[in-house]
C-alpha cells in the first residue's frame, strides 16, 4: 500500500500534476495489488480535481486487463468509467463488451444500454455502475441514498417513464426518482445487508437479532465498518431493539462479544469494535466462557449458545462429563429459580443425562405458575420446549395455551400455541378469547395484529363470515388510530399501513365485497381518523366501496365536506394537550377523588354529608370531562402539509389582513385545542373564523365595525 499512501498525500494537497505523474508511473508497473489499485482510484474519484484527471485515467486500462478475475478487478473498471471524461469510442466498445459478456442474456439489454448512454455514444460516464444499478432496481430490492435519506426499498420501476418509486426510512411517503437522479444518489444494497434487513422486515430482523445477537453485531460491522459502542447503539437502539430494553440487552451481548474470537473487543469506549478472523477451539472457548459467567442465567445462555451454534460439541465425551458435573452442582443451589432449574434439565437432557430426562415431567406437573416461569425464560427454543412438556404433562394445557396466545410477545410463539390448540379442536375456547381482543384491541395490540395477519393470509378457519370480518376491520382502524395517537409507535403504524395497502388494498377489497353499505360508511369514517392514510389512500377506499355499492358514489361529492365536519384538526402540541389532560384525570384526579369519596363516606349519614355530595359532584364532572375529551380525541387528526389548502382561508393557514386605515392584523386558524387569542390563533369553530373561512386573497371581510382586506394566505407548516 506504499503507492496508495503517496497518492493519498498528493490528493490531500490538491496537487493534480504530481498525482498525474505518479499515476503514469504506477501504470507502468509489471504487477499491482488490485485492492491497492481500487483504493487509489476511489481516492481519485473523491478528489476535487477528479474531473480534470478524467483524461488520464485510461492509462490504467492495460494494467486492469492484466489482473486476474476478482471482485476488486470488477470494482476497478467501474471506477475507471466513473472517472473518465473523454467518452471515446474505445471506451464505448470496452463498456459494451464488458456488459455484453455479463448481462447480454437480459431481455432489455439494449434498452439499458440506451439509458446509460451507450447506444448513441453520448456521454456515458459511470455507465457500468449505472447499468448494474438499473438491473438492481427491482421491486423489493434496496438502495442507500447518499444524500441522507437512509436505506430505501424499491416499490416500482418504470422503464417507460425512466423513474422508480422508492420508500426511504428517514423521509415520509413514497418518492419518485428519475433514473438520471438515481445514478447520482443511489447505491445498490443486497437484501442480506444490515440496513436492508433492518428496514425491509424490522420484526423479523428483531427476532433474528434477539436469537443471534453476536451474529447481528458481526453483520453490522461487516456491512457498516468498525463501530464504537455508541455508534452501534445509534444503529440498533429503537430501530432493532426497543430503547427501553437496550441497556439490558447490550450488557448481555457485550459479554458475549468479549468472548467471541471473531470480534476485536475495544479497550476503551472511544475505540471501535472490529471483525477478526482468528479463532480458538470451541471447547476451550466454552470452558472459559462458563468460568467467567457470573450468574446462573449467564451460564445457561452460554451453554445453550455453544450447543446450538456448535453441534459437534455434543460428541465430545470428555466435555460432556465436564458439563454434567458443572451443571449438576448448580442444580443443588438453594436459591435456584424454577425457570433456571427447568432450563438446566433441558440442557442436561440434551447431553443425554437420564436423570434429567426423568425429572422434567415431575417438575412441570408441580410448577404453580407456568406463565410466570415461561416469561422468565429468555431462550425461545426452551419456551417452546416447556410448552411441549406442559401439553404432555398438564390436564389444563388448553386453557394455559389460550391465555398465552394473547399475553405472548412473540408471533412465532403465538403461531405454535394456536396450532396446538386448533389441532385439539378447541376452537370455541380460542374464539372466545380472541373475541375479547377484537372488542378492545387497544389492550392487546400485538395479539390483534398477529390474528389480523392470519386472516389476511387465510391461515385460520375462524372469523371468516362477513359479520366477523366487519367487526375485525372496524377494530383494525380503531387500533391504527390508537397506535398513532397514544402509543406513537411508528414501526407498528407502518406495519399496519403495509397490511392495509398490500397488493393494491387486497384485504379491503375482500372485506368490502360482502359488507353492507352502512358498515362500509362506518369504515370509511374511521379511516379518515388515521393520520398515516393520505387523501389519495382515502379516495382509493371510496372507489373500492363504490365498486361494491354504486349508490355510495353520492358520498364522493360530499365526502370531503362531511369529513371536515367530523375531523377536529390539530397540531402535535394540541394533541398532546388533550392526551396529557386525559392522563392527568385518569392517573391522578380520579384516584384522588376516589380517596375523597371514601373519606367523606366514613363521616356517616350521606344525606347530610356535604363533603360526600361535593366529592360525588366532582366525580361526575371528571367523568363528563373524560368522556368529552375521549370523544374529541377520536375526531382529532394532526395537520400535514398536504392537508392545508392555501388557495383560500382554511384550517392551518395564517391570514394577513389590511384595514381601511392601513393597519395590519394577522390571524392563524387552527382547531379548538390550539386556540390562543393572545397569539392571534383562533379556533376554526369561532365566529371570527367562520367569517374568514373559504375567503381568497383580495376579498374583504367585516370584523366588528371595520372592513379588512385579505392580502396574504400562507400555511403554518
Amino acid at each position: 500500500m506504499e503507492y496508495f499512501k503517496q497518492f493519498k498525500k498528493h490528493i490531500q494537497d490538491n496537487n493534480l500534476p504530481t498525482t498525474v505523474s505518479l499515476w503514469q508511473e504506477y501504470c507502468l508497473s509489471d504487477e499491482v495489488d488490485p485492492i491497492e489499485m481500487s483504493h487509489v482510484l476511489s481516492a481519485i474519484k473523491e478528489a476535487s480535481f477528479s474531473k480534470s484527471f478524467g483524461v488520464y485515467v485510461e492509462n490504467g486500462l492495460e494494467l486492469w486487463e492484466s489482473l486476474a478475475p476478482s471482485q476488486a478487478k470488477d470494482e476497478i473498471i467501474k471506477l475507471i468509467f466513473d472517472i473518465q471524461t473523454t467518452n471515446s469510442a474505445e471506451y464505448s466498445d470496452l463498456a459494451h463488451a464488458y456488459l455484453k459478456e455479463r448481462y447480454g442474456e437480459i431481455d432489455i439489454f439494449a434498452e439499458l444500454l440506451r439509458i446509460v448512454g451507450l447506444r448513441e455514444n453520448e456521454e456515458f460516464q459511470g455507465c457500468i455502475r449505472n447499468f448494474e444499478l438499473l438491473i438492481h432496481l427491482q421491486k423489493g430490492n434496496f438502495c442507500l441514498h447518499t444524500g441522507g435519506w437512509g436505506i430505501g426499498e424499491v416499490m416500482d420501476t418504470s422503464f417507460l417513464r425512466r423513474e422508480i418509486s422508492i420508500e426511504f426510512d428517514l423521509v415520509a411517503g413514497m418518492k419518485e426518482i428519475s433514473f438520471k437522479n438515481a445514478f447520482n444518489i443511489l447505491v445498490p444494497v443486497p437484501r442480506d445487508h444490515f440496513l436492508a434487513r433492518r428496514f425491509g422486515n424490522p420484526e423479523k430482523f428483531e427476532d433474528y437479532t434477539r436469537a443471534n445477537p453476536v451474529d447481528s453485531i458481526k453483520l453490522l460491522l461487516k456491512d457498516l465498518g468498525d463501530k464504537t459502542a455508541f455508534e452501534i447503539k445509534e444503529e440498533m437502539a429503537d430501530l432493532v431493539i426497543p430503547e427501553e430494553e437496550w441497556t439490558k440487552w447490550w450488557s448481555s451481548v457485550r459479554s458475549k462479544l468479549k468472548k467471541d474470537t471473531e470480534i476485536i473487543y475495544p479497550k476503551s469506549l472511544q475505540e471501535p469494535f472490529k471483525l477478526n478472523t482468528s479463532k480458538v477451539t470451541h471447547e476451550d472457548m466454552l470452558k472459559t466462557s462458563l468460568s467467567e459467567a457470573v450468574t446462573v442465567k449467564d451460564k445457561i445462555d452460554t451453554l445453550y449458545t455453544f450447543l446450538r451454534d456448535f453441534p459437534a460439541l455434543h460428541k465430545d465425551p470428555d466435555l460432556n462429563i465436564y458439563l454434567k458435573n458443572e451443571f449438576g452442582e448448580i442444580l443443588l443451589t438453594k436459591d435456584l429459580r424454577e425457570s433456571e432449574e427447568i432450563q438446566i434439565l433441558f440442557l442436561l437432557s440434551d447431553l443425554n443425562d437420564q436423570a434429567a430426562k426423568k425429572n422434567i415431567p415431575e417438575l412441570v406437573r408441580k410448577l404453580p405458575d407456568l406463565s410466570f416461569v415461561l416469561d422468565e425464560i429468555a431462550i425461545l427454543a426452551f419456551k417452546r420446549r416447556l410448552l411441549s412438556e406442559i401439553k404432555k404433562n398438564r390436564l389444563d394445557w388448553v386453557e394455559i395455551f389460550t391465555d398465552l396466545i394473547v399475553a405472548s410477545k412473540k408471533h412465532s410463539l403465538r403461531d405454535f400455541l394456536y396450532e396446538e390448540v386448533m389441532a385439539e379442536n378447541k376452537q370455541d375456547i380460542f374464539k372466545s378469547k380472541i373475541e375479547s381482543v377484537i372488542k378492545d384491541p387497544q389492550l392487546s395490540p400485538a395479539a390483534f395484529i398477529w390474528f389480523f395477519q392470519r386472516i389476511i393470509k387465510n391461515k385460520t378457519a375462524l372469523f371468516t363470515n362477513q359479520a366477523d370480518l366487519d367487526m375485525l376491520f372496524e377494530a383494525f382502524f380503531i387500533l391504527m388510530h390508537y397506535v398513532e395517537v397514544s402509543l406513537k409507535d411508528r414501526t407498528m403504524t407502518k406495519k399496519m399501513y403495509g397490511m392495509l395497502t398490500d397488493k393494491r388494498f387486497e384485504i379491503v377489497r375482500r372485506i368490502f365485497k360482502g359488507a353492507s353499505s352502512d358498515v362500509i360508511k362506518e369504515l370509511l369514517l374511521l379511516a379518515t381518523k388515521c393520520q398515516i392514510l393520505t387523501n389519495h389512500d382515502v379516495k382509493i377506499l371510496h372507489s373500492l366501496a363504490e365498486v361494491v355499492h354504486p349508490e355510495l358514489s353520492k358520498l364522493r361529492s360530499h365526502a370531503q365536506e362531511e369529513t371536515e365536519e367530523e375531523i377536529i384538526w390539530t397540531t402535535p402540541e394540541g394533541m398532546k394537550k388533550v392526551t396529557d389532560r386525559i392522563e392527568q384525570i385518569a392517573t391522578k384526579e380520579v384516584i384522588e377523588n376516589a380517596k375523597e369519596i371514601e373519606i367523606a363516606r366514613a363521616h356517616g349519614d350521606l344525606r347530610e354529608n356535604s363533603e360526600y355530595k361535593f366529592a360525588m359532584e366532582k366525580r361526575a364532572r371528571l367523568q363528563k370531562e373524560m368522556k368529552s375529551l375521549s370523544a374529541q380525541m377520536k375526531k382529532m387528526k394532526i395537520l400535514t402539509k398536504e392537508d392545508v389548502d392555501t388557495s383560500k382561508v382554511s384550517i392551518g393557514t395564517t391570514i394577513e389582513l389590511k384595514g381601511e386605515n392601513s393597519e395590519n392584523q394577522n390571524y392563524t386558524i387552527l382547531g379548538p385545542t390550539d386556540a390562543d387569542t393572545e397569539k392571534g390563533i383562533i379556533s376554526a369553530q369561532s365566529k371570527l373564523a367562520e367569517a374568514l373561512l373559504n375567503k381568497i386573497v383580495g376579498e374583504k371581510v367585516n370584523i366588528g365595525d371595520n372592513t379588512w382586506k385579505i392580502t396574504k394566505i400562507s400555511s403554518i407548516l
